[in-house]
């Protein structure tokens, strides 16, 4: 893909199931940050939370069938494929260093994270080298502000140093944090799957392609121990 392509949104994830809540985030993050496409990029092995429900390739199904309708989006199966051959962690920084890598140096590519996830970003794998790769911008929602940057640690200092608006993407390929509002939806993947395991309905929580997969495949139905 061209270099002179515009801002590249990278939203990755487990989407266990992928829900509206997603969907409109990357309808937001289009609109507030002036961005070219969404790429959704499903995890293969995540590595700081609970293994998915859902296989891998049913996870990614039901991203591509939901991203069918919607411009601007797509999905990147990657994650998912190299998953299946070698169940070791996926990493954030491993998929910036392959995005970068297949997009060139001068594309800017912007991390979307949530509120939440950036406030954790310490604990991340070489979580220092990822505003070397791309910029970061930061969904806040009330409930859910952005509580960075007035404290000690490295991550506020780095806060501190790299805000900026989404005016700013576009300018560089890397390096800068930008939060942007979006609308207000308290809606989870948790949440979804409890819905699903007790029989009830989860129409309009997810989009109706992923709802008919689920259906069809029966997936969600039984209750998951923690």
């Amino acid at each position: 893909m061209s270099e002179a392509a515009g801002a590249l949104g990278i939203l990755g994830g487990t989407f266990d199931p992928l829900h509206v809540g997603h969907l409109r985030l990357a309808i937001e993050a289009r609109e507030a940050l002036g961005l070219a496409e969404v790429c959704f990029v499903p995890a293969g092995n995540p590595a700081l939370r609970d293994p998915p429900r859902a296989a891998a390739p049913v996870r990614l199904a039901m991203v591509e069938r939901a991203l069918a309708s919607l411009p601007g989006c797509s999905a990147d199966p990657a994650e998912v494929q190299a998953a299946t051959a070698n169940p070791a962690p996926s990493y954030t920084v491993d998929t910036l260093l392959r995005l970068r890598a297949q997009h060139g140096p001068q594309r800017a590519l912007v991390l979307l994270l949530g509120a939440d996830a950036f406030a954790r970003l310490e604990s991340w794998h070489r979580w220092r080298e990822l505003f070397g790769l791309a910029h970061i911008a930061v969904a806040t929602r009330p409930g859910h502000e952005l509580k960075v940057g007035a404290g000690d640690t490295a991550l506020d200092a780095e806060f501190r140093a790299r805000t900026g608006a989404a005016a700013d993407l576009s300018a560089a390929p890397a390096g800068r944090i930008v939060p942007f509002a979006i609308t207000a939806l308290e809606i989870s993947a948790t949440a979804i799957r409890e819905r699903l395991a007790r029989g009830l309905s989860v129409r309009h929580l997810v989009p109706d392609p992923v709802l008919d997969y689920i259906e069809t495949h029966q997936l969600y139905r039984t209750p998951h121990g923690h």
